[in-house]
């Protein structure tokens, strides 16, 4: 399968890793493109001569950096601004925004585009998290049709000042709040008529947050409602072959990878290998995958400065590269607390390394799915479909607040 343009770039491969909060950082994302490259190697030997993306500006696909809250870009805060540095590898510097205010969203767009932070801008209409939702934000906003508009209409006229280079933006959002208040039709048709390069959904509800089956014919319907820009799928992508699965049943132009890759960088490998028509897959055994933490360690304290933040900040990491594994509790735990490369390298040197890979318990989702439950939402806002003033009031305090999700 062929790839797909947003704006002025021409994605080779039809895949985007999905912005994670706490997880796509630089050193993770530039491990999951290395993992790319080498899937792209490896279909570039299976069939010599045969097409390959190399030519595109982003050949091996999207990376999205961790959701950033335009409020603190605008204000500048540290974390803000470390969150949407980038790796000098990258070929494409993609970032993504979360805000609930149009003018802040726009000053946070503009500031990006003027100062040549980002190639590419994605804004979250998604995040399913109470904290979020419960501010008018995220998966639940598009519910409000003028503020959506809003926020988008001024978003993509500021990522138009880029003049010769304008920056292409995109919005990633779920169908709606739950099934009694889907949006995903009326927002699609919103951000495409506002001039957004691409839309990708995913195919969940807030009130479903990660939980059950995900809904791809609601990408389908997407896709036919939209043939005027590519419509990207996410949700339930665990495998390659469920990538390719989710293109042939939806017609969507390329998927989305969220938490399928957590702990599984080398997912990567398998998806560019597939989609370039590779049979190519990556089935690691535990040493390979204890030279993957290592590896991820060291960038790790070289992006933060502190082999102690670092370390603290892999942590969570941990349990996702060792699912499946027969590691024991113990050393599970051990490896969940460590503090130095020092204590990581003894705890890793520790385990039984010979172990190859474990099969389908290494694979599936990761983490916590959460349960169905009614979202979180402003008092009142299911009560019309647009904004009254005191509404108004309430998300401007609310984007001074809200630390994003």
């Amino acid at each position: 399968m062929t790839g797909f343009s947003v704006g002025r770039i021409d994605v080779g491969t039809p895949v985007v890793l999905a912005p994670m909060a706490g997880v796509t950082n630089a050193p993770f994302r530039r491990l999951c493109r290395l993992a790319a490259e080498r899937g792209l190697a490896e279909a570039e030997r299976a069939a010599p001569g045969g097409a390959s993306a190399r030519h595109a500006s982003a050949p091996t696909g999207l990376f999205v950096s961790e959701m950033v809250t335009s409020r603190a870009l605008v204000e500048r805060t540290p974390e803000s601004m470390r969150i949407i540095a980038h790796d000098p590898t990258e070929d494409v510097r993609s970032v993504q925004l979360y805000g609930v205010d149009p003018a802040t969203v726009t000053a946070a767009v503009r500031m990006l585009v003027a100062e040549d932070r980002a190639d590419h801008i994605d804004l979250n209409f998604g995040c399913p998290v109470p904290k979020v939702t419960r501010k008018g934000g995220g998966a639940v906003l598009p519910w409000k049709r003028d503020l959506f508009a809003a926020i988008v209409e001024g978003a993509v006229a500021a990522a138009r000042d880029g003049g010769d280079r304008p920056v292409p933006l995109t919005v990633k959002m779920r169908m709606g709040i739950d099934a009694d208040h889907l949006t995903y039709l009326d927002a699609g048709a919103i951000a495409r008529d506002a001039g957004v390069a691409a839309v990708a959904l995913h195919a969940r509800t807030a009130a479903e947050y990660y939980s059950g089956t995900a809904h791809w014919e609601a990408i389908a319907a997407l896709r036919a409602h939209l043939p005027e820009i590519p419509v990207l799928g996410n949700g339930d992508i665990w495998s390659a072959e469920d990538a390719v699965e989710m293109v042939r049943r939806t017609g969507c132009d390329g998927v989305v990878i969220g938490r399928g890759c957590q702990g599984r960088p080398w997912l990567f490998t398998d998806l560019v290998a597939a989609f370039h028509g590779s049979p190519a897959r990556v089935r690691p055994g535990l040493a390979e995958v204890a030279a993957t933490i290592r590896q991820h360690a060291e960038l790790m304290v070289e992006h933060l400065g502190s082999e102690g933040q670092a370390l603290r900040e892999l942590r969570k990491h941990m349990a996702w590269y060792l699912k499946g594994y027969v590691v024991g509790g113990q050393a599970r735990a051990a490896l969940g607390l460590v503090s130095s490369l020092a204590e990581l390298d003894e705890r890793l040197g520790a385990l039984d390394l010979d172990q190859p890979y474990p099969g389908d318990g290494a694979e599936g989702p990761r983490g916590r799915a959460g349960t169905p439950k009614r979202p979180a939402v402003p008092d009142g806002w299911l009560e019309s479909r647009d904004l009254d003033d005191r509404m108004r009031a309430a998300l401007a305090e609310a984007e001074l607040s809200v630390s994003g999700g």
